[in-house]
């Protein structure tokens, strides 16, 4: 199998990525311990790609899991996220997005959409 192709990142993000794959939400836990880790695609957490980092980026899928908590939802953040998929959208990066409470209440359904964009 072919190697994925390398998405370069800014250097200064890999401390901020560091400190988030320590102090994961309670969400992010949840899909990691339960379904990610275990995956047959191999998931890296707080994956620092381009300008961003990445809750959880499959390289062999060319996949990025968002998880949206509160501040996910004013004006300026949609329009964040929608510009931040938009530019790994163009790199041929697929992001799929849930929310937190998706995640926790709704976590068969989530595992089966990543599931179903992963082919397994």
């Amino acid at each position: 199998m072919a190697h994925p192709p390398f998405i370069d990142y800014r250097r200064r993000l890999k401390r901020s990525a560091r400190r988030l794959r320590r102090d994961q939400t309670p969400a992010e836990r949840k899909l990691w311990f339960e379904f990610l880790r275990d995956c047959p695609a191999k998931f890296t957490r707080q994956k620092p790609l381009r300008d961003y980092i990445a809750d959880f980026y499959c390289a062999s899928h060319l996949l990025v899991i968002e998880l949206d908590g509160d501040g996910h939802f004013t004006d300026l953040a949609e329009i964040y996220d929608g510009r931040r998929t938009a530019d790994l959208s163009s790199r041929g990066i697929t992001v799929l997005r849930f929310t937190n409470l998706e995640v926790m209440r709704q976590f068969e359904g989530v595992c089966q959409r990543i599931c179903a964009a992963l082919g397994i």
